[in-house]
């Protein structure tokens, strides 16, 4: 216990470790923003989009960047930070005074593992409610007849009918993604707003050509009272674009765990493979030790070619290290999926593999 006692050198690695990092989140966070800003410009002027909710919209989606780019910012901002204290010989002098490169690799890794607490908080709560927000004004720039109303769900105009749906789900039907909606109610209205039928339908689905209702029930009102029908299923004439939904639909990455795990029993309860919402779920739980076993497994170069580089060289060595990390997690994820792998098993494996390369050359290292 007490070799893993806070000392005055887990403070000058944790220092050295916080500060490179702080600059590289803030540095790669407002690339993305600029990058995101210039895009949402492009779209001044349609179905009345304004500068200002350009901006608004940039604001609300930067927690999100934040979670997404933290990762990559404690990598780098690792190695820049261990590769300053080797540029200056602190480093070495720590090496000489006793400190193995295990422990200041954990001494660097607890400053991450500090900050992704509150990452991680950041990601379940402020990043899907700015998420959610976007996507609103995301569907009034596509459409004037599409909004979203919060906990109310999905709501749209079609005509002489209202449609509410409550919830959405993407579904993945021969490579593609498609959406279904969930909990929909058509109310359908005189033009002097008067009620004359109501329909609820469990689900709604476009086949390609037209909309489908599942298990329909429909009331219809006149001077005689009401009169209800159910149906297993019906075709329903609708102008809703099933394209402009599948856009707007918050990416399952995008959502909190608990609606992940929500929209995973809803389809596990109907005989249907959770798919992406089971990726982007372990993704997401699994999330903190991915940032923990990457900067551990960057802090070997820390140690060797690093002493005798400049700033650009650990950049660049950052960078090489998280596009390869991104592109191995997403092949074996991917490649598990395609052979019948469960999602957590999946996204394991990359970690598993980057924790047993690093245990390799800590042990070798001692």
């Amino acid at each position: 216990m007490s070799a893993l006692r806070v000392k005055r050198v887990d403070w000058l690695v944790g220092t050295a470790v916080l500060g490179a990092l702080l600059v590289t989140w803030l540095v790669l966070t407002g690339i993305d923003v600029v990058f995101q800003l210039i895009s949402q410009i492009g779209h001044i002027g349609k179905n009345g989009y304004t500068l200002t909710n350009a901006i608004v919209y940039v604001l609300v989606t930067t927690p999100r960047r934040l979670y997404e780019m933290f990762g990559n910012a404690a990598m780098i901002g690792g190695l820049l930070g261990l590769g300053g204290l080797a540029g200056s010989s602190e480093l070495i002098a720590l090496r000489a005074a006793g400190m193995s490169r295990l422990r200041i690799a954990i001494s660097a890794a607890g400053v991450v593992a500090v900050l992704t607490v509150g990452v991680v908080i950041l990601g379940e709560t402020v990043g899907p409610w700015g998420d959610q927000q976007a996507q609103a004004m995301d569907l009034r720039l596509k459409s004037n007849n599409l909004g979203l109303g919060g906990n109310s769900g999905l709501w749209a105009r079609d005509g002489d009918r209202i449609i509410n749906a409550r919830g959405t789900l993407l579904r993945e039907v021969n490579g593609q993604n498609h959406v279904q909606l969930i909990d929909v109610r058509v109310f359908t209205l005189t033009p002097d707003g008067q009620l004359t039928r109501f329909d609820w339908a469990k689900t709604a689905s476009h086949d390609g050509h037209q909309w489908q209702l599942a298990d329909v029930r429909s009331t219809t009102l006149d001077e005689h009272g009401t009169h209800s029908t159910t149906a297993p299923s019906q075709t329903w004439q609708s102008s809703l674009n099933p394209r402009v939904l599948e856009q707007s639909v918050i990416h399952p990455e995008y959502l909190p765990m608990r609606d992940l795990r929500r929209n995973m029993a809803y389809r596990e309860a109907n005989g249907e493979s959770p798919g992406v919402y089971a990726e982007a779920f372990w993704g997401r739980a699994l999330y903190p030790l991915n940032v923990l076993v990457l900067v551990l497994c960057a802090m070997p170069f820390a140690f060797g070619a690093l002493r005798s580089g400049g700033l650009g060289k650990r950049i660049f060595i950052g960078m090489l290290l998280a596009i390869g990390w991104y592109f191995m997690q997403k092949a074996m994820v991917n490649l598990g999926t395609v052979y019948g792998m469960p999602a957590l098993i999946a996204n394991l494996l990359p970690p598993v593999l980057l924790v047993l390369l690093a245990w390799l050359y800590f042990r070798r290292h001692a």
